[in-house]
């Protein structure tokens, strides 16, 4: 038996998906795109359950909606899974009628009615399943209620009954249609509106004809056939909402309290600014670096017992040195960042199943907008906190092309979990005790740098930028446990996994260029090695931004292309460090490649290969995404010349007020200034917005 999942998104549909499944998931990607699709059989049963994109009709407006109904025609489903927010049934029903008119049964899963109940209603469910003509399952994907009973409806055999959602102008012009079609056609219903709606991708692929039909109803309204369809279901869906909704009390809801604070027209900023300080904060910062010493430690124990045991087993110095100083070294460089890249997901997933990440996207809405972008570019810009590929492919959500272009772009400039290692070794070693601070101000200088590209692009490219963000918040819910833990483990095994193939690779070549002369003499200086020699011919380039000629800095920069946590691993295996590579001594000892390093050249250092071109993969999604070769190096070099012109003004800033040239303290009061003018600006323009908005009145982000 087939079986298809189809909600809103944020409905608890993955969390229903995992709770049938047991998570036993198989997951690759839909023919023709890279959307991910989920399969896997309900547990102890042959139900094949397939989860949908999270979409809110079957109007072909997004690749997702595409996707759903190519499976719905395709593959025929016997049954079809709605799971829906009882908190947002107006939102969700819509998408439930276009359903009930698939041949397909139809069973409702009634999500999150407990919550709605804490807000003073009640639904009653018989007349919900009256209402709608098929079975109503009232379930908690959270507190995992209710899913039994929702099994044992997949396996009867009753269906549903067709119900009237139109007028009878309509209904008598559905039927008509309907009577053109031939026995063996599916989904008559479905087909037959869409034929009413002028779909193309219907029209053209049937000699059905219902222009006829489609000028007698339009005699009877003053609008087209689209919007009166569409007007119709949401008068159909007020009425189902009258019968079957409840009040049993009045007091406001948890969420609008909380929404009254972190939504404030004057606080909803600051907070942001002290949440994402407190993730980076914490992770890097406070936690993280003593996590770090204790998986450092563990490499260490771990190459000491490498290179004891190899040298015991007669191997010669140079396969010892391979295995130690570059693999052990390289690959171990990596990981000993992976407890601060679990706390850093931890406070992440947190934040997004709690529903606050829902809140800055609202929040920074207004901002985007100024710059050419919108609420949902935000999107792909969280998803890349993770990693970058999966943020640029998360950029399909948005309509507007330039927009999602500009998206595509300045999604790498996020700092990703490839990116971590590189900020806690610098600000570890460099900054001590202020080092969260600094990893912090690193998150908020993406933000101005996506702000600044934003605003060059929208100047001399992309001027067509007019998307609009609409979007209802969900509930505030605390975090799930299994699906916080889940979302971590996922992510950080796709970092082992890189740091196990790619890093591995990368480690072992570019210990065989330090190790080696172009004469394949083993043991060489450093400074006379193959790789010192590639680097010595660049290095130039970045002497404005470290003060130095540098070909070690310069080889582990190029190297972030292939992977960013590459240069972390880069810098150990060019010291042969194995051994105490946790906090830095020895990678920045003065007589090490790296000694030249001062806090100045440090910082700018790391702004480079945040805002540089992103690794090999994330460049190939921004080729597909772009739509070619020519785009995707346009926007590389953009990415390239910008961090450097940007990481060339941190160094010769910041060499200024190491040497007392500059006085960082009237720095930090300007900057402030700054930041106030920019607040008030953005406050101003978005109450001028409001004031001219035909809704101001009723608005809750206004309030």
């Amino acid at each position: 038996m087939k079986i298809g999942l189809v909600g809103n998104q944020n409905s608890g549909k993955t969390t229903l998906f995992n709770l049938l499944t047991g998570m036993n998931a198989k997951i690759g990607n839909w023919p023709g795109v890279t959307i991910e699709k989920k399969t896997g059989k309900i547990k102890n049963t042959d139900f094949e359950l397939t989860d949908l994109p999270g979409i809110y009709s079957l109007s072909p407006y997004s690749i997702e909606e595409e996707i759903s109904r190519k499976y719905i025609f395709d593959e025929k489903p016997d049954v079809i899974i709605n799971i829906i927010d009882s908190t947002v049934l107006e939102r969700s029903l819509y998408l439930t009628t276009q359903l009930l008119e698939i041949d397909s049964k139809v069973i409702i899963a009634l999500n999150m009615a407990d919550i709605l109940e804490k807000k003073g209603i009640q639904i009653d469910v018989k007349k919900l399943e009256n209402e709608l003509g098929c079975k109503v399952v009232k379930i908690s994907a959270l507190k995992e209620t209710g899913i039994d009973e929702l099994v044992e409806e997949i396996k009867k055999l009753d269906n549903k009954k067709e119900i009237k959602i139109f007028d009878d102008v309509l209904e008598n012009a559905i039927t008509n249609v309907k009577k053109q079609f031939s026995k063996e056609e599916i989904n008559k219903r479905f087909v037959a509106i869409k034929l009413l709606e002028d779909d193309k991708r219907f029209i053209d692929k049937t000699s059905i004809k219902v222009k006829e039909v489609q000028v007698e109803i339009s005699k009877n309204y003053d609008t087209d056939l689209e919007e009166i369809i569409a007007t119709e279901r949401y008068n159909f869906i007020e009425k189902v909402k009258e019968k079957t909704f409840k009040k049993i009390k009045t007091e406001e809801s948890v969420s609008s309290k909380l929404d009254k604070i972190f939504l404030n027209k004057w606080l909803a900023f600051p907070i942001f600014v002290v949440v994402m300080f407190l993730v980076y904060y914490l992770s890097v910062g406070v936690i993280g670096s003593y996590t770090v010493d204790f998986v450092g430690g563990l490499m260490e124990s771990v190459g000491e017992f490498a290179g004891t045991y190899l040298e015991d087993f007669g191997t010669s110095e140079w396969v010892n040195s391979l295995v130690v100083d570059g693999i052990i070294a390289g690959v171990g460089a990596v990981l000993g960042f992976v407890p601060q890249l679990i706390i850093l997901f931890i406070l992440i997933s947190i934040l997004e199943t709690t529903g606050y990440m829902s809140r800055i996207a609202l929040l920074l809405d207004k901002l985007f907008r100024k710059i050419g972008l919108s609420g949902k570019s935000l999107i792909p810009f969280i998803v890349g906190s993770g990693c970058s590929v999966p943020g640029i492919m998360g950029t399909r959500i948005i309509e507007n092309q330039d927009e999602r272009e500009m998206t595509t772009i300045l999604t790498p400039f996020i700092p990703c979990s490839a990116k971590l290692p590189i900020i806690a070794l610098f600000a570890g070693y460099f900054f001590g005790e202020n080092s969260g601070f600094v990893s912090a101000s690193l998150y908020f200088f993406a933000i101005l740098v996506i702000i600044i590209s934003a605003l060059i692009m929208k100047k001399f490219i992309y001027k067509n930028t007019s998307s609009t963000y609409i979007s209802e918040l969900p509930e505030y819910k605390l975090p799930s446990v299994k699906y916080v833990a889940k979302d971590v483990w996922d992510k950080i095994t796709a970092f082992i996994k890189r740091a196990g193939s790619v890093i591995l690779i990368c480690s072992i070549i570019i210990w065989t260029l330090s190790s080696f002369s172009f004469k394949f003499e083993y043991g060489v200086d450093i400074e006379e090695s193959m790789l010192a020699q590639i680097g010595n011919t660049i290095s130039w380039i970045f002497e404005p931004m470290l003060g130095i000629r540098s070909w070690g800095a310069t080889v582990s920069a190029i190297q972030g292309l292939v992977a960013k946590e590459q240069v972390v691993s880069s810098m150990a295996v060019i010291n042969g460090l194995a051994d105490d590579v946790d906090t830095g001594k020895e990678i920045f000892s003065e007589s090490g490649v790296f000694g030249f390093f001062t806090a100045a050249s440090a910082y700018s250092f790391m702004v480079f290969n945040l805002f540089s071109a992103p690794c090999f993969g994330a460049i190939g999604a921004m080729k597909r995404e772009l739509g070619g070769t020519k785009k995707m190096l346009k926007a590389v070099g953009f990415q390239t010349i910008f961090a450097w012109i940007l990481a060339t003004i941190v160094y010769q800033v910041g060499s200024r007020i190491e040497s007392g040239v500059i006085n960082i303290s009237n720095v930090i009061v300007i900057g402030i200034i700054v930041i106030l003018v920019i607040a008030i600006v953005i406050n101003r323009s978005k109450e001028s917005e409001c004031s001219s908005c035909p809704y101001s009145k009723d608005c809750n982000s206004k309030k």
